[in-house]
Order: C-alpha cells, then structure tokens, then sequence
C-alpha cells in the first residue's frame, strides 16, 4: 500500500498502528474489568450515573477523531520532503542513545503543548463550553473514552501536541510508530480509572490514571493539566494537587485530597 501511495511502509504503519492499538488495548482493560474491581477508582454505578455522554457517542466520538488522526498523518507524510528510493525521507538511527533522546524530546514538547493549551482552554469560559465540555462530560471515563473531544480541540491539543513532538525530535517514521502507539496506550491507561499495583505505567509515570481522574472531578478540573507523561508543568507553575490513594470503604479504591485542599 505504501508504494502505491508513495509513502514507506514504516509511515503507513505510524498512520495505522496508533488507532489499532487504542482498541486493543481498551479491549483488554475491558476484558479484565471484572477481575479488577478492587482497583477501580470509581463504581460501576458511579461510572453509570456521573457520565453526562451515552458510551455510543463516545464511541462514534472517539472513532471521528481517530479518523482525523490519521488523515492528518497520512497527509503529513504525503506532502513531506525529499525521498529516498524506498519512499523513506528521514535516516532510521541506529543508536539506541539517539532513538531514546528523541522520544524523550518528543514526550516533553507533547507534555508541554498539551499543558498550556489545556490550561488556556480551561480558563477560557467560551472555549471550555464549547470545545473542552465535551471531554468533561465523562465525570468516571469510559476506558475508549480517551480520545472522546470536540474536533476542533482534538486537532488543536492531541493531534497537533503529537506532531509537534515528532517534528521537533527529528525522528523517523519507523520510531514515530512506537511513539504514536505509546501515545495511544498512555492516554487508554490515563483514563481506565483502574490503578493495579503492578500496572508498568504506574511504576514509570506519577502522572497515571488517578492523577487524571482527579483533574475530570469537579474539584479538580483546575489542577493536573498535565498529560499524559510528566507533572512537572503542574508542579512548577502550581496547578499540582497533591493527593493520595485510600480504600473504598464499600470496596475498591478512592482519591484522597490533602488536608490543606479540603480546606480551601
């Protein structure tokens, strides 16, 4: 397919790959929900009553904003610089050190583009209503409800935000595969509302699935602008709200506030 696009396979597979991996790994989460419910951070009930959006929506939502995804990659690709004879433009690197440096080049700069655009958004009363309400409308998010946002803001925060850190790293389009999928798999797990003790990404990454749940509750929509890396933004510029993980007296897990937060 690629050669008939004029395109290489690895560009391709960074177009598709993200999206397939999504579903997949929300299927698993899905798959494993009921084992896990003493990790769930909120009831089924709660996930059933909060949510202001039907899971067929979020679905039909998320699926939109795929479409746009990868439109905008393949466009990308097609319109992109000189190549090679095997449809490739950028040289794979060889080193481990350099293919790592990129994509911790890239991860800050998605970090920070989504941070400030976030917190721009959400300080913005006519731009919160209208585009980032959307996403907030899931109050307990569904595990696929990751990318369930306004299209205008989903080009303008995610798409843009991954863009940019493929760009600015330099890397190639056969690391920009591992990149995209980690994306994707990231912002499934940010929005599973399960926090299993031996979930890798948890181990890695302060900035997990409660660390997000709290910003999508109500007391908590002005903190945590981070996603779906790092915390540092939130730490250095004040928007971290500090909390910590209890048990769910009727089962389960819940976030705790620090006492100085349920004060104010």
């Amino acid at each position: 397919m690629g050669a008939i696009l004029g395109i290489s396979d690895d560009e391709i597979l960074a177009v598709i790959l993200p999206v397939v991996v999504y579903w997949v790994y929300a299927w698993m989460y899905m798959a494993l929900e009921p084992y896990c419910a003493k990790y769930r951070l909120h009831s089924k009930k709660e996930e059933d009553e909060m949510n202001l959006v039907s899971r067929g929506t979020v679905i039909k939502g998320v699926i939109f904003q795929q479409f746009l995804q990868a439109m905008t990659a393949l466009l990308w690709f097609l319109t992109r610089g000189p190549r090679n004879g095997d449809g490739a433009s950028v040289e794979q690197p060889t080193s481990v050190y350099d293919i790592s440096k990129q994509l911790l080049i890239a991860m800050v700069v998605k970090d920070t583009h989504l941070y400030f655009v976030h917190r721009f958004i959400l300080h913005n009363k006519y731009l919160y209503k209208y585009l980032h309400a959307d996403h907030h409308r899931l109050v307990v998010p569904y595990v696929y409800g990751a990318s369930y946002v306004h299209p205008i803001e989903g080009f303008i925060s995610d798409i843009s935000g991954a863009s940019l850190g493929y760009i600015v790293s330099g890397m190639s389009a056969r690391t920009s595969i591992f990149f995209f999928c980690f994306i994707s798999m990231k912002n499934v797990d940010d929005h599973c509302g399960i926090m299993h003790p031996w979930n890798p990404f948890h181990l890695i990454f302060r900035n997990n699935s409660a660390y997000h749940d709290l910003h999508h509750q109500l007391y908590g929509g002005k903190y945590n602008y981070d996603q779906p890396f790092f915390v540092f933004w939130d730490k250095i510029l004040g928007t971290h709200m500090p909390f910590s993980i209890v048990e769910r007296a009727e089962g389960g897990l819940k976030i705790q506030l620090e006492k100085d937060y349920k004060e104010d």
